[in-house]
C-alpha cells in the first residue's frame, strides 16, 4: 500500500494531472512507484500469478476557477480517463470547494507495468486541494 498527497492548493489545467507532492505512506516494495511532485504512479505486475490487482482510490476537494459549469476529475489508466471512476460536480459558485471520491481496480499483467493518474477532464481549469491518492495491492 502507498499514499500520495497534495495538500496545497493547485490549479490543474484541462486534461492535466493532479500532482502529488508528499508521500506519507511509501510503498514497502517496488510494485508501486512514484516520484514526488509528479502526477503519475506506476504499478508493476510483479507476481507469480497471471496478473497483479490494485485498488486505486482518490479523494480531494475541487473547485471551478472560471464559471459554474460542471467540473470533473477521473482516475486515468495509461492517460485515458476511466468513465467508471469519474467524479462530476456542478458548483453553485466559482471558487466553492466540493469533496469528491472515486476508486477503481487496475489489473496489471505479469511482467508488465501500468500508469495511473488523476486527470482534470473538465472543459475548464479547476483548483484542487487536499488531494489524496491511495494505492493498495489486493491480489
Amino acid at each position: 500500500m502507498a499514499e500520495y498527497v497534495g495538500t496545497a492548493v493547485q490549479n490543474v489545467a484541462v486534461n492535466q494531472n493532479v500532482l502529488f507532492t508528499e508521500t506519507p505512506v511509501p510503498s514497502c516494495n517496488c510494485s508501486i512507484v512514484h516520484r514526488e511532485g509528479s502526477g503519475i504512479v506506476t504499478l508493476r505486475g510483479n507476481t507469480n500469478q497471471c496478473r497483479a490487482l490494485y485498488k486505486v482510490s482518490f479523494g480531494g476537494n475541487i473547485a471551478a476557477v472560471e464559471s459554474t459549469a460542471a467540473i470533473s476529475v477521473a482516475i486515468a489508466l495509461e492517460g485515458e480517463a476511466l468513465a467508471s471512476a469519474t467524479a462530476i460536480e456542478t458548483p453553485g459558485a466559482t471558487g466553492a470547494y466540493y469533496n469528491v471520491f472515486v476508486a477503481a481496480f487496475v489489473s496489471v499483467p505479469k511482467g508488465c507495468c501500468a500508469t495511473v493518474s488523476v486527470e482534470n477532464i473538465s472543459t475548464q481549469a479547476i483548483t484542487v486541494q487536499n488531494a489524496n491518492l491511495i494505492v493498495e495491492r489486493v491480489a
